[in-house]
């Protein structure tokens, strides 16, 4: 089983609007709401690919019950979020259907109280007891420590399961010194990380400061990875244009399942890279396009990079 942590989970609206105008009113074409944050995004990517997958996290209120009832209908996935009092957030986004550009409004997430942490730690150290990988993933909602991730990175290590952060900022910063098995950081969050706006040397610095690997997202030019083994950098095989939203998260459930499965990583980052592509021609996060992740993996090309490791 693959565990994934959202410790800030989200109900997604999605408003699609003909042409959006700033300072005027919209009547809106269509609207979708489906369970959100980077986690849950991860495990329906993972479900879809056949592997057992389990979410927790925190869920509260009006918003989170509508979550937890549209996750019990997402095939494979098991629902294993805790109760809390306050009301998980919600993210809407509204898509200009003439440009295709989409402006993202993110509430804090609701104020997770000591008790309600303390209970979680419980029972994410129970749930690691079954679990052959974890991915921690997102922002941190308010109350929760900032080195949350570095304590959940230590809980894992200290059972021997394979643990992946994908966060940013602070929290990242705290966690990478706990030494996660991996980081997935984008090319800002690394630039952030480090100081450092040359990906290759920022890599290494980043793993310099306790990740055992690190694989930063550059866009289209792939994913570049510097680990223990060497440094590989994968590329689509062409610019795919579509919706890049979620692409990420399918990035970490290929690496996360690689972890699990203990992949080599030039194949790693192949299937990483051709998941992440197939998602960017999904509507919307959490899916990808199946027939077109098949072709990609025989056209991602991977090249091994010196000096990063």
């Amino acid at each position: 089983m693959i565990l994934t942590v959202t410790l800030n989970t989200a109900l997604d609206i999605t408003y699609r609007v003909p042409r959006l105008t700033p300072h005027t009113s919209h009547r809106v074409g269509d609207v979708t709401e489906r369970p959100g944050g980077k986690g849950l995004n991860v495990a329906r990517v993972l479900a879809a690919l056949g592997r057992p997958v389990t979410v927790t996290g925190f869920a509260g209120g009006a918003t989170g019950a509508a979550l937890r009832a549209q996750l019990a209908e997402a095939p494979g996935v098991r629902d294993a979020l805790l109760d809390v009092a306050g009301r998980t957030r919600r993210t809407v986004a509204v898509v200009d259907e003439r440009t295709g550009d989409t402006t993202q409004l993110n509430e804090p997430g609701p104020l997770i109280t000591p008790d309600e942490w303390s209970r979680f730690r419980t029972a994410y150290e129970e749930l690691l007891a079954s679990a052959d990988a974890v991915a921690l993933c997102g922002s941190l909602p308010p109350g929760v420590p900032v080195g949350a991730y570095a304590q959940l990175v230590r809980a894992a290590r200290a059972v021997h399961v394979p643990v992946l952060l994908d966060t940013s900022g602070e929290p990242l910063r705290r966690g990478i010194a706990a030494r996660p098995d991996v980081v997935k950081p984008n090319a800002d969050e690394l630039a952030e990380l480090t100081g450092s706006h040359e990906p290759l040397r920022a890599t290494r610095d980043a793993r310099r400061r306790g990740a055992h690997a690190v694989v930063a997202s550059l866009g289209t030019d792939g994913l570049l990875a510097a680990t223990p083994d060497g440094a590989w950098q994968a590329v689509p095989p062409a610019r795919v244009r579509g919706n890049p939203t979620g692409a990420g998260d399918s990035a970490v459930a290929a690496l996360v399942a690689g972890l699990a499965d203990l992949e080599p990583w030039p194949a790693l980052l192949t299937r990483a890279v051709a998941l992440s592509a197939a998602t960017v021609l999904a509507p919307v996060a959490g899916e990808f396009d199946a027939k077109a992740y098949e072709e990609f993996l025989a056209k991602v090309s991977v090249t091994e990079r010196a000096g990063a490791a």
